[in-house]
């Protein structure tokens, strides 16, 4: 068996990047090349989910090293799956971009940068050693920082700073906490660190080394109180980007987070009521904030927030339930964050605006395009039977086993929270009737100047999406019995230990 196809999804990707650099100024083919890169890479991660479900976990020693002296990259099931549904969503931008990303930003590098910052995520996800995660931060942050500022406007140039600086902080606080790692136990593979770190009689040290990896994953999770960034800086570059923002970027934290609290520090009463409450007050502030914004995009990015907390909740129980509904919502929140940041575009460019008290008239004008904008809507919610509703069932049932029930409150609060927002934008962006025909005219005009190849562009990558999410709501059982693996995974660690140090062995 070939285990290099680990590599696969990152080497293309770079390829890619490389390829688009020689049409920088031929615009159109481009953006072409990006969309069959992006299904070309959507494949390979196909490929490697497939063949990582069929066989177990992949692991390659990079130049035949054997652990822990050589770089390894690990796809278990857990990285598999995000890899997948980080080529989804590259795929479907990519689609996106075609249309909506001006040429002036593609003659500045936006799809061969756009490629490298897919490649960072995938090198994230597949990475066995600690050090070499933060390198894939880096390549995300660097990548991130360029598509956002990209276009110069006031309002992207002030996100970009207040991303940087924060992202630069955390990047700060995670190299602190890798060097102390390092010291205490002498290397940073992460299988090895899975065995080393419990047999460490300074379980104190520890201890606040697992607190400074949370604070800097933390920061780049955007949970509370370490989030500002991101409602400063999401809404700011064109809706392509933020998709992928959204949908992708703080998932990094959240599953850097899950990673090496399942992996490498064992749970303790502290560390898990620090994770608890963190989470709770996540659920609370970002709710919240989003109930008071009257920016479309902007509400978007506080529900991002708010719904980290669900996943940072299912970690901080501990239990095999809980961990299955965490991953099974980070599965739907990647999908439906990525696609709400591709509606809110699309609605940009009808409506001329972002503001919510400046829309309406969808429904009327639009009927098919209102229907395909309540499938992520109501996703987001979690009506039964949407993909939302399956996984705060395990949460919901994880913390009323473990009888948290503060816990439980906390999330039944930020679900209650959410039904009134979406069904607030709901009544204002879509139902709403624009009384003026005259008015009603005007309003829609910019987008009724657009071809029907132009309009497909916008919507083909929402349609994509929403089926993606309506496969992961109604095919609930296809999903449950690949997070209930993962679940098992992370819970038993180790399947992953051995597969890193009898990789060699067995290629043999």
């Amino acid at each position: 068996m070939n285990s290099s196809i680990v590599l696969y999804p990152i080497l293309w990707q770079a390829i890619i990047s490389i390829v688009l650099m020689f049409f920088w100024q031929r615009t159109y083919l481009q953006r072409i090349v990006s969309i069959i890169g992006s299904a070309i890479g959507l494949a390979l991660a196909l490929v490697l989910f497939t063949m990582v479900w069929n066989n177990g976990i992949l692991v390659v020693q990079a130049g035949n090293w054997a652990a822990p002296f050589g770089i390894t990259m690990v796809a278990d099931l857990f990285a598999a799956s995000l890899v997948l549904l980080t080529h989804i969503v590259a795929f479907a931008v990519s689609i996106y971009s075609k249309e909506t990303i001006i040429s002036s930003r593609v003659r500045f590098g936006y799809f061969p940068i756009y490629h490298l910052l897919i490649m960072g995520l995938s090198g994230a996800f597949l990475t066995g050693d600690i050090f070499n995660l933060y390198v894939w931060f880096e390549v995300i942050i660097i990548s991130s920082f360029v598509l956002l500022t990209l276009g110069g406007k006031h309002a992207q140039i002030e996100g970009a700073v207040k991303y940087f600086t924060l992202n630069m902080l955390a990047s700060i606080i995670f190299l602190t906490a890798i060097a102390l790692l390092y010291g205490v136990t002498g290397t940073l593979n992460m299988a090895e660190l899975s065995r080393i770190v419990p047999q460490i009689e300074n379980q104190g040290l520890i201890q606040i080394i697992a607190i400074i990896f949370f604070t800097g994953f933390g920061i780049k999770a955007g949970v509370f109180p370490l989030y500002f960034w991101l409602p400063a800086s999401y809404h700011a570059p064109p809706a392509a980007v933020s998709a992928v923002f959204g949908g992708l970027l703080t998932k990094v934290g959240v599953y850097a987070l899950i990673r090496i609290f399942t992996l490498i520090f064992t749970p303790d009463t502290f560390n898990s009521t620090l994770i608890m409450w963190t989470a709770a007050l996540t659920l609370l502030s970002g709710g919240l904030g989003a109930l008071v914004q009257k920016d479309i995009t902007k509400v978007f990015s506080y529900l991002i927030i708010c719904h980290i907390g669900f996943m940072i909740a299912g970690l901080s129980l501990n239990m095999e339930i809980a961990l299955i509904g965490a991953i099974f919502y980070m599965f739907h929140d990647i999908i439906v964050k990525a696609n709400l940041f591709l509606v809110g575009g699309l609605l940009y460019r009808i409506n001329g605006t972002t503001k919510i008290d400046q829309m309406g008239g969808l429904l009327n004008t639009y009927p098919k395009l209102a229907v395909l904008i309540a499938i992520p809507l109501f996703s987001l919610v979690g009506i039964p039977p949407l993909s939302g509703f399956w996984p705060k069932l395990s949460l919901f049932q994880a913390s009323f086993a473990s009888e948290n029930y503060l816990l439980l409150g906390f999330m039944i609060f930020a679900s209650f929270i959410t039904l009134v927002i979406i069904a607030r934008l709901w009544n204002n962006v879509v139902s709403k009737p624009v009384d003026n025909a005259p008015v009603v005219s005007t309003k829609f005009r910019y987008f009724q100047t657009f071809s029907r190849y132009e309009k497909s562009a916008m919507i083909t990558p929402i349609v994509f999406l929403s089926a993606v999410s309506l496969y992961i709501g109604f095919g609930a059982e296809h999903i449950h019995t690949i997070v209930s693996k993962i679940g098992y995974e992370l819970m038993h660690t180790e399947g992953y230990y051995d597969a890193v140090f009898n990789t060699l062995n067995s290629q043999r």
